[in-house]
């Protein structure tokens, strides 16, 4: 599946803070449309479903399809009340997953 993927997160936020998370993840997302060089129809596989925890919580979850680009990129808001750790996975059409993990210190 994908290598890697990048994540930031701050590694610190002040009680209250409304911080950016960001994720990157490199996979070919093929849609099951295109064709290879032989005019055999490449088989769909995409990331279908990307989740974020924070201390076991789900805080943030998107269902994929075939319009989501090559490499997904996300971004978006969480409001810090407390220090503890986000996880982050990636589950693709044939069950391979991802996961990274951060940590942040609420002070």
């Amino acid at each position: 599946m994908a290598k890697k993927p990048r994540v930031s997160v701050p590694k610190s936020a002040k009680k209250g803070d409304v911080i950016k998370i960001k994720t990157l993840v490199s996979h070919p997302m093929e849609t099951g449309q295109r064709k290879d060089k032989d005019g055999n129809v490449i088989p769909r596989l995409i990331i279908s479903k990307f989740s974020v925890r924070f201390n076991g919580k789900e805080v943030f979850s998107a269902d994929m399809d075939t319009s989501v680009s090559v490499d997904p990129y996300f971004a978006f808001p969480f409001k810090v009340t407390e220090s503890g750790t986000f996880d982050f996975t990636w589950i693709d059409d044939n069950g391979a997953k991802v996961t990274a993990q951060k940590k942040i210190t609420v002070k």
